[in-house]
């Protein structure tokens, strides 16, 4: 793909300025937008952003300090952003159907953070998905905070189904009676039985916290079921299939709101990010239209479609196939690690992820799969019959390639893909005229 003729389309008048003025980092940016432009994005933690939300990220509301909550802030001059935050928060609960949302988060680690802060103390016990099987780093993972300053006990999969095995969660949480039960991870090709999890967490009188980060787009887009109305407390992202700014939130109960507040400010961070907040604000409007439900689902289909490609090629999806925008899969089939794979589709201009999987033989840093997500070439207005393409130019690089950007397979499937990019391009360039 070439460089965008017109950058400011996509960085904002002000990129003129940054040409002049540092012309290293503006190189930097254009080059940046060329890698997301030239490769198929397969990261299923990754979208693009619309034009409208990165002009607000490049808003002149970065210069704000605005410590506290609209109306009741620690600096004076806040009397815009005060209404900036406040259109976040009734677009956000209006959204998702929420009594109480909090948009400062600076992240989802963050948003994961004052959620603990609320509801634990140090010591006290957590039980959550363990990362090996789907989980996240923040969800009790030992080299994190959360698995140094709380007791964290960790269900799984079950063996044969591949999927969130809840009576081991029903068991565990009667053991260990957990301060909070928290459900949700970074590969769950699977729906979440949030009603199960709320009555196993209403017996041993627990928080039942939904860490949505993945899914929580779909959840916006009404085709996915909600955890709202389920849980306690939901954080997410702002930047995966939900396609806003990189930033978390939280909604939560009424009961719980004070809670919350206090736990992002001031227990765990100083002044939000007002151009971050404002972004979200334009995000969440941007979620409730037709054409963004309309993705949604075309994020689902494009999934499904994808997964079952690789299936039929020998790539074996785990838990036999996806209700989400993400799919996991054991590349053993294949004869190929993890990392071997994601090399090998690097060089042919694939981007997607090594990953373990349940119950993998293999180190991490090795791992016996691969996940693949939807969000980006859906944004780009891929559809099934492209995902089959996609299937097979995995298939080609994974199982023919050899890591080598010069090795024939990957130069072949390379000009496939840039085929397939300049047919859907991602941040696509003006109309002449």
């Amino acid at each position: 793909m070439s460089t965008p003729v017109h950058p400011e389309t996509y960085y904002g008048p002000s990129f003129g300025a940054l040409l002049e003025q540092d012309p290293q980092i503006a190189e930097l940016l254009v080059t940046e937008l060329d890698r997301q432009r030239a490769g198929l994005q397969l990261i299923a933690s990754e979208n693009q952003t619309s034009p409208a939300v990165l002009a607000a990220l490049g808003s002149t509301l970065s210069n704000k300090y605005a410590e506290g909550y609209p109306d009741a802030r620690y600096y004076g001059g806040c009397v815009e952003v005060d209404k900036v935050e406040k259109l976040a928060l009734a677009r956000a609960t209006e959204l998702f159907g929420a009594d109480h949302a909090n948009v400062q988060p600076h992240s989802g680690a963050s948003a994961n953070q004052a959620v603990y802060g609320a509801f634990a103390s140090p010591g006290d016990t957590i039980l959550a998905m363990s990362l090996d099987h789907g989980g996240h780093l923040t969800h009790g993972f030992k080299v994190s905070f959360s698995g140094k300053w709380f007791n964290a006990v960790h269900y799984g999969v079950d063996a044969d189904t591949e999927n969130i095995d809840y009576d081991q969660v029903e068991a565990l949480a009667r053991e260990h009676r957990p301060k909070i039960i928290l459900a949700g991870g970074s590969a769950i090709p699977r729906l979440i039985d949030f009603a199960r999890f709320r009555a196993i967490a209403d017996e041993v009188g627990a928080i039942f916290w939904v860490d949505a980060a993945h899914f929580i787009g779909l959840v916006a887009g009404g085709v996915i079921p909600s955890p709202v109305p389920h849980a306690d407390v939901v954080s997410f992202t702002t930047h995966k299939v939900l396609r806003g700014p990189r930033g978390g939130a939280i909604v939560c109960r009424e009961e719980h709101a004070k809670k919350i507040d206090r736990a992002v400010f001031p227990m765990m961070q100083g002044g939000p990010l007002m151009h971050a907040v404002a972004a979200k604000a334009v995000n969440f409007a941007e979620c409730m239209t037709p054409a963004y439900r309309s993705y949604a689902q075309q994020v689902l289909d494009n999934a499904a479609a994808l997964a079952a490609g690789l299936d039929a090629r020998g790539i074996r999806p785990i838990t036999g196939g996806t209700d989400t925008h993400l799919s996991l899969h054991d590349l053993r089939g294949v004869g190929v690690s993890g990392r071997d794979a994601e090399a090998r589709c690097d060089a042919a201009g694939i981007v997607l992820n090594k990953n373990a999987i349940p119950f993998d033989p293999a180190k991490p840093n090795i791992a016996s799969g691969i996940r693949v997500g939807s969000p980006s070439v859906t944004t780009q207005g891929m559809g099934v019959p492209q995902m089959e393409v996609v299937a097979d130019l995995i298939h080609r690089a994974v199982t023919q390639g050899d890591g080598d950007p010069e090795h024939a397979v990957a130069r072949e499937v390379r000009a496939q893909v840039t085929e397939l990019m300049t047919a859907h391009p991602a941040y696509p360039e003006p109309s002449a005229g």
